[in-house]
């Protein structure tokens, strides 16, 4: 029998990339529509070139997806109708009733040449189209990049504080390894964006070193972390977790693409020890369409292979919900599950 989550139980989905999510069909008509110069004109190759493949089957290589996502997205026209399609899409294909869509504005401008609070303002009308047509909730978060200088990632922090009343419900920290960044200097910028009520993630246990998953939590004390699935393999990071009620958002897929967890075998081995160190974890896609997966598709393939059962597929989705930044989602947590950490922490600070 297969151990199938119910199409009736609502979703969030919680670590999702704005670059990853569009359908392709969609992206060729963007990308025509403004005009930009592709290097095939055939939709089929193109369509090749924005999803994995086996070519694309390394972190690296799912990084270089992005390219030519990003650059179809640069503009405001291209951001609105991207999020609008995105949050839609999501309702009617798998019924995910809250959505966070992660991006970094600033590789939407073309480095500088298109006001940032343009494209801002246009993520925000193409949540609000969604809204009016479907039953959703969705919210905006801005991923820094590691590659960029502090001063970069200071104003994408100081542009989610300005707009946090607008559909902007929190940051984080995605892109590749860089030399150039260290977890300590950005304890002060995320302590900033905390007080003003947005909610924390970072990028982290994917592709870097273990020991930094635990750099991280003491650091920047993040509500969730994207990823993480390298932290089963340090008890001192999974304590940490634990203890600070710090949710993971698994995307298995994901990692099985870029080389990250190199098979089912292993996944089973993370679920059990997240499980057995009682770890909260949600389930996430990544980028739906550049991957070529749903997030009920996720489920589904967990339960074939017996990792999730049904009742593990319910309380993930149930985590999800609890553990959204998008407000007003759930008045009650589920039952066994503890508050969202950033609650805790305004209340503190209140």
């Amino acid at each position: 029998m297969v151990q199938r989550l119910a199409r009736r139980i609502p979703l969030a989905e919680l670590h999702c990339h704005l670059g990853g999510a569009v359908t392709p069909a969609i992206m060729w008509g963007i990308a025509h529509s403004q005009g930009i110069k592709l290097p095939t004109k055939d939709y089929w190759a193109f369509r090749d070139m924005i999803t994995i493949s086996r070519r694309t089957q390394s972190f690296d290589g799912y990084l270089q997806l992005f390219h030519w996502t990003e650059l179809i997205q640069s503009s405001p026209l291209a951001v609105e109708r991207s999020v609008y399609e995105v949050v839609g899409g999501a309702y009617r294909k798998n019924n995910v009733t809250t959505m966070e869509l992660r991006f970094n504005p600033m590789k939407r401008n073309r480095g500088g040449e298109q006001d940032l609070d343009h494209i801002i303002a246009a993520a925000v009308r193409g949540m609000d189209r969604a809204t009016l047509e479907y039953p959703v909730k969705p919210g905006l978060i801005f991923c820094l990049d590691r590659a960029f200088p502090y001063d970069l990632n200071e104003i994408i922090v100081e542009k989610a504080i300005a707009w946090r009343d607008r559909g902007v419900v929190g940051v984080d920290i995605a892109g590749p390894e860089a030399s150039t960044f260290r977890v300590a200097d950005y304890r002060r910028l995320f302590r900033r964006a905390r007080q003003f009520g947005l909610g924390i993630t970072v990028h982290t246990g994917e592709s870097g070193p273990i020991e930094e998953v635990a750099r991280v939590v003491e650091l920047l004390e993040p509500d969730r972390i994207g990823h993480g699935v390298k932290a089963a393999y340090d008890p001192r990071a999974m304590s940490m977790i634990r203890e600070r009620g710090i949710v993971l958002e698994i995307c298995p897929t994901s990692n099985l693409n870029t080389k990250v967890v190199s098979g089912w075998d292993e996944f089973r081995w993370i679920f059990d020890t997240l499980r057995r160190n009682e770890v909260r974890f949600t389930i996430n896609t990544d980028g739906p369409e550049i991957l070529k997966t749903y997030i009920r598709d996720e489920m589904a393939q967990l339960g074939r292979l017996g990792i999730l059962s049904v009742a593990d597929q319910e309380l993930a989705a149930a985590t999800s919900l609890a553990s959204s930044f998008v407000p007003n989602v759930s008045d009650v947590p589920a039952a066994g599950l503890k508050p969202a950490r950033r609650e805790v922490v305004e209340r503190e600070e209140a």
